[in-house]
């Protein structure tokens, strides 16, 4: 199960606080592959090999930024068409991570201001707006 269906099906059974974790959990890192697969190998699809592979990572709790860059990437002048590709592609996540920690950012606000709102009222005009609500 991908990152987006565990977070939706915490949604769906109401589990509001595991969901918000999850998603700050992988709001936090992001991974940029380029490679070239092998049209020989089937299997290549799903794997990368590292002398094959242009790899960015960038942690933004720690502030760190890996890159990995095959030798295939330095030897081989065809690969460094990739290069730009591969710089794009990293611009572009990096916009999505930046957007994406936005929208956490508001919905921990509109979480909090719920949850403040609901503990000002008292039990029973939390049960009264329950009640009108069927």
């Amino acid at each position: 199960m991908t990152a987006i269906e565990q977070f939706r099906a915490k949604l769906a059974a109401g589990e509001i606080n595991e969901a918000l974790t999850l998603a700050m959990s992988e709001a936090m890192e992001l991974k940029v592959t380029t490679w070239v697969a092998s049209s020989t190998n089937p299997n290549s699809l799903h794997e990368s090999r590292s002398g094959y592979r242009w790899q960015t990572r960038i942690d933004i709790v720690n502030g760190e930024v890996e890159n990995e860059i095959g030798s295939e990437f330095i030897k081989n002048p065809a690969y460094s068409v990739l290069q730009k590709l591969h710089l794009e592609q990293v611009q572009q996540g990096r916009e999505f991570l930046i957007a994406n920690l936005e929208t956490l950012q508001a919905m921990l606000a509109i979480c909090s201001n719920t949850l403040t709102a609901s503990s000002a009222r008292s039990p029973q005009d939390t049960i009264n707006s329950l009640s009108s609500a069927e």
